[in-house]
């Protein structure tokens, strides 16, 4: 089991699963909500994620008609985002989590609108956009 918190620590989450797939998403939307070069994140599946306490202080915004991004009202900590049309995966955002996770695929995705002032400096594989299947 994993568990999770928000920087403030109203909210508080568990998955019972097991993160074997961590993205660094580098899109603008990313960048933005991150406040830095990308975002790394993690396909969960829903029905394996909990929000242990803190449920009233989640927010959500829509940058994209599909798409919410759920943070913490109260310090703004990004927790995961939520697509409409994939209700059974959420995206972790990784730097929330309380539990080391090692994940043996990494990749940088939506490298064609890296931000210009990063270097990836990585040997990790990189795309243009999404991740081929």
């Amino acid at each position: 089991m994993l568990k999770g918190s928000c920087l403030c620590g109203q909210i508080t989450y568990q998955y019972d699963g097991v993160i074997d797939e961590i993205s660094m998403c580098h899109c603008r939307q990313c960048q933005r909500a991150q406040g830095s070069a990308f975002a790394a994140v993690a396909p969960i599946r829903s029905s394996a994620f909990t929000i242990t306490t803190g449920q009233q202080q989640l927010a959500e915004f829509r940058a994209s008609a599909n798409k919410a991004r759920v943070f913490c009202r109260l310090c703004g900590s990004p927790l995961y985002s939520a697509r409409d049309d994939l209700p059974a995966i959420k995206r972790l955002r990784l730097g929330t989590l309380d539990t080391p996770v090692t994940a043996k695929t990494q990749y940088h995705a939506f490298v064609s609108s890296k931000a210009s002032w990063f270097s990836i400096s990585d040997e990790l594989p990189q795309f243009e956009r999404f991740k081929p299947s």
